[in-house]
């Protein structure tokens, strides 16, 4: 009998893994708001990535809810909802599960399973994550713009898992180190507040030395705080984590030559945070730069360009500014 998955949050991260599962052959249900479940029931499903997948399930194949009492079968469930909403959804999910179901966090920050777990302790929780980005189309549709793969804590369900997303094509691979793997992707995403307060593409921002100068100052200090914590970074680019910083501050010119996968995005592609400001949502930014804030705060290391990126988007978030050209940005990051 297939692996029985519980999508919990069908946004765009949570439809796009649901619907690659279901080409891989996993029987999946879909938990969502009514209004993703009536496009759904319109549309079907449609994923497409920047390297030409294009792939549509129609309605009649897919299962998707609205009540969490359909995820009280699953073997295994992933949480995909926003950092905000993970305490509640949990409190939820410890209702309904059966103590045997695996919980999978594939969500931005790095506390998510922890919470978790807190909530649902005989259930065996695993940490992981998705290095790629997904924009919500019309119609059904999830694109993935950028390069990458989904990540899960090395464990039985994890591994099974992988025969599904590979069978779709989708990268996949697990890890021993899961908190090394969050912190490291934490350091790409501290990119999403600068691509959402540009109001640009993620490859037209990147390709701007003034906005990689904004991102490599926010990561030097989170590497600062993480080399405190003593907790080890992982290479998921081209670049080594370390060397980040660097390679984002070097001129257009000699980034484009010696970084050009990092470039190899979608032009479409734009960061989670631009479409949470755009559809008038909060952001995540308490579970990104404020969690190299809190992390820094631990060791007594500065960090006044993370503080002042998240105050930027919490303006946003009241209706601020987000279309800083780039030297207008590093400037506001810097006073």
């Amino acid at each position: 009998m297939a692996l029985r998955v519980g999508i919990v949050g069908a946004g765009s991260i949570g439809c796009y893994v649901g619907a690659a599962l279901v080409m891989g052959g996993a029987d999946v249900s879909f938990l969502g708001r009514e209004r993703i479940a009536e496009t759904v029931a319109e549309h079907g499903l449609r994923i497409s990535d920047f390297r030409g997948l294009d792939h549509h399930i129609p309605a009649a194949r897919l299962c998707f809810y609205t009540d969490i009492a359909a995820m009280g079968d699953r073997d295994c469930v992933i949480v995909t909802v926003k950092s905000g909403d993970t305490a509640a959804i949990a409190a939820d999910l410890a209702k309904v599960l059966a103590s045997k179901a695996t919980v999978i966090s594939l969500q931005n920050g790095v506390g998510n399973a922890a919470v978790l777990q807190q909530a649902m302790p005989r259930n065996t929780v695993l940490p992981g994550m998705i290095a790629f980005n997904v924009v919500q189309g019309e119609k059904g549709c999830f694109h993935a713009g950028t390069d990458g793969e989904v990540i899960i804590q090395d464990a039985p369900v994890a591994r099974e898992l992988a025969g599904f997303f590979k069978a779709s094509g989708t990268p996949f691979e697990t890890h021993d180190d899961m908190l090394s793997v969050l912190w490291s992707k934490l350091l790409l995403n501290l990119n999403n507040p600068i691509n959402a307060l540009s109001g640009i593409g993620l490859k037209d921002q990147l390709s701007q030395r003034a906005y990689r100068r904004c991102l490599a100052a926010s990561q030097r200090e989170a590497l600062a705080a993480i080399s405190a914590a003593k907790i080890p970074v992982q290479k998921l680019t081209a670049v080594p984590a370390q060397w980040l910083p660097a390679v984002l501050s070097l001129p257009d010119l000699i980034f484009k030559r010696l970084a050009q996968p990092m470039l190899a995005i979608d032009p479409l592609a734009r960061s989670s945070m631009w479409e949470d400001l755009e559809r008038g949502r909060k952001t995540e930014v308490e579970w990104l730069n404020g969690e190299v804030i809190r992390l820094a705060a631990e060791h007594g290391i500065p960090v006044p360009v993370n503080e002042r990126i998240r105050h930027l988007i919490q303006l946003a978030e009241q209706g601020g500014r987000r279309d800083y050209r780039a030297a207008e940005l590093l400037a506001a990051i810097r006073t």
